[in-house]
């Protein structure tokens, strides 16, 4: 009878085995094939990021507003016409709609929890359409990175070019900025002085350069077109 029994013993092991390892190579294959759309899973940044996002969806934060916004209303460049949208950036060229949050000090903590949130209004520079020159930062990350924390929000500033619109909200207000040039800053460099004239209304948008790298910075000079 164990001579009978064998054969059947010994097929279902083989079958077994060689199951498994079809299972093995298929997975592997899968992982090369789509490897730069899952390499994130492997990132404990960006898996950490990704269940920090889902905790926290459905809760919201009332961006916080520097106490100089309370005089824009004062300001010779006040625009007249309200509108119901929050504080925000929109660039219809790329497709990015983000809060504009207003971190709660100037420490790098206090910046990097408030960019987890949208884009950061720099706080020594001036308030969106006032002259001078307004600062936002971004993150940027790199390519299929998955969206979260916001830490894709300007990836593709790269993109934009001359004349391509960026719209502030700010205060209930509307202003649209048109893009004027864009640079490659080395990291710790000062803004460019052509940059911070206090004739006109500027933005300016910063992120790292390459996305997802902290190798230099990219900035965005766009000029005050319509408010």
């Amino acid at each position: 009878m164990s001579k009978v029994l064998e054969k059947p013993i010994f097929s279902f092991w083989r079958e077994k085995r060689l199951w498994r390892f079809f299972l093995f190579f298929f997975i592997v294959s899968f992982l090369v094939v789509n490897w730069h759309k899952v390499s994130w899973l492997f990132n404990q940044k960006a898996v950490y990021g990704e269940l920090e996002s889902i905790i926290r969806k459905g809760q919201t934060e009332e961006p916080k507003m520097p106490a100089a916004a309370e005089n824009l209303a004062e300001s010779p460049e006040a625009p007249e016409e309200f509108t119901d949208k929050e504080d925000g950036i929109d660039i219809p060229k790329l497709g990015i709609s983000a809060p504009l949050i207003f971190p709660e000090g100037n420490s790098d903590k206090d910046f990097k929890i408030a960019l987890k949130k949208g884009v950061v209004y720099y706080p020594d520079s001036v308030l969106p359409g006032q002259k001078g020159t307004a600062i936002i930062l971004g993150h940027s990350s790199p390519s299929n990175w998955p969206k979260i924390n916001y830490d894709w929000v300007f990836s593709n500033i790269s993109k934009l070019g001359a004349g391509d619109e960026i719209l502030i909200f700010f205060g209930h207000r509307q202003y649209i900025y048109k893009v004027v040039e864009a640079r490659i800053l080395e990291q710790g460099a000062e803004i460019p002085a052509d940059w911070l004239l206090s004739e006109q209304a500027n933005l300016v948008l910063l992120s790292c350069w390459p996305p997802g790298k902290d190798y230099k910075r990219f900035g965005i000079l766009a000029t005050l077109y319509k408010f």
